[in-house]
């Protein structure tokens, strides 16, 4: 399965914003690429090798964000259970998927539930 080269960049920007957010790293449990701070996962990003479709899985407490992210074409709440705590996985091969600017939004909410408060302090400057 070829990955539409809109997805991929939509992918790569995801990917990117991510890991310049505060003690961000990138991990490859399960052999997909994850994206953690403080040793937890704030954002999957799956395989970008064609394997399996391009998306994104993100924590999103906000309601109207999360409410928001299910109604992206493809979205879902993720599996194994992480759906109930929140976590939505949005696929970006969807036919009116999110731009980039709004996962990244959706990756920073993410970010924000997750990453300790002094990391999130660095991240507004304070």
């Amino acid at each position: 399965m070829a990955v539409s080269k809109n997805a991929l960049k939509k992918w790569q920007k995801v990917r990117g914003f991510a890991l310049g957010l505060p003690g961000a790293s990138e991990e490859f449990p399960w052999g997909e690429t994850v994206v953690k701070v403080n040793k937890k996962v704030f954002v999957f990003l799956g395989l970008d090798d064609g394997s399996y479709p391009l998306g994104v899985t993100v924590k999103l407490k906000d309601e109207a964000a999360h409410a928001h992210a299910l109604t992206s074409p493809g979205a879902a709440p993720a599996g194994y259970g992480l759906g109930k705590a929140g976590w939505v996985r949005v696929p970006l091969e969807e036919q009116g998927a999110p731009a980039a600017e709004l996962l990244c939004d959706w990756v920073e909410e993410s970010y924000r539930v997750i990453a300790p408060k002094r990391l999130i302090a660095e991240l507004d400057g304070s």
